[in-house]
């Protein structure tokens, strides 16, 4: 069995602010270990569940977080961004049994989380259909489209809820609850007990329920917080004015969805 995992870090258990998430800053030292071991621990309740193979793409920020020395012999990891319209799901194929995500977060505009974003602080929200969408809602359509299930996430309790919304069989494990500036969550290292532990049962349950169904038709709107960026975007062949500082584009093919969003976010 060969798995993909999607790591990002504003899920990450004990995260709060975005100091902790900058390879500038002195405290993003701290977090990235922490943000590597729930991806051992994913990696370790993979391994139990059967997988051979697990390919980790670094997902945030730089892509060049993860303590690499640390990760097991099993484990393939994709760094960098490559420019593949598949971004934070790049190396994902066919031949995956399911996908795992870890760290991940609330989407733009929600209150549950300080660091809550989706793709780009620039962006002050995306819809898909019409309905608000997180950055694990374009990945878990991404692994769909190359008919991967969607089977486990960790982060912030707002990202396990609408996961579970979008993905009804999908098994979540809660790290974090903001409010305002702070964050209230469990410690890391229960975490990393119960990632490891919901990685294995995600993988050895049924998975008929954990691959969403993808639209015959998708609009996806990018609302920026300046014109300047709404403008440049609307210069993608088949983007449209959606508004002031909204982008939209329309395809029946989730794939050139994907590839508009490489483009349009910039």
């Amino acid at each position: 069995m060969k798995v993909y995992l999607s790591a990002d870090i504003e899920g990450t258990a004990g995260i709060a602010h975005w100091d902790e998430t900058e390879r500038t800053h002195a405290d993003w030292t701290e977090y990235r270990a922490l943000m590597t071991g729930e991806v051992l621990a994913a990696c370790e309740g993979a391994r139990a569940a059967g997988a051979e193979e697990v390919v980790i793409k670094d997902a945030h920020d730089s892509a060049r977080n993860l303590i690499v020395d640390r990760l097991p012999d099993y484990v393939r990891i994709v760094r960098g961004w490559s420019g593949h319209p598949d971004q934070m799901m790049f190396g994902i194929g066919r031949d995956f049994a399911a996908a795992l995500y870890t760290g991940y977060h609330a989407r733009a505009g929600s209150e549950a989380n300080p660091l809550a974003h989706t793709s780009s602080l620039r962006i002050s929200q995306i819809l898909v259909n019409g309905e608000p969408a997180s950055e694990f809602t374009i990945n878990a359509l991404c692994a769909a489209i190359y008919g991967v299930p969607s089977v486990f996430l960790s982060g912030d309790a707002q990202m396990c809820a609408d996961a579970q919304a979008m993905v009804p069989g999908i098994t979540t494990v809660a790290t974090l609850e903001g409010f305002g500036r702070a964050t209230n969550s469990i410690a890391p290292s229960r975490a990393r007990a119960l990632i490891r532990d919901g990685v294995e049962q995600a993988l050895t349950r049924p998975k008929k329920d954990v691959l969403p169904p993808i639209p015959a038709a998708v609009e996806v709107v990018v609302a920026f917080n300046n014109p300047h960026d709404a403008y440049k975007s609307r210069f993608y062949p088949g983007a449209i004015d959606h508004g002031p500082c909204a982008v939209a584009y329309k395809h029946t093919d989730f794939a050139e969805i994907l590839r508009a969003l490489l483009f349009i976010k910039g």
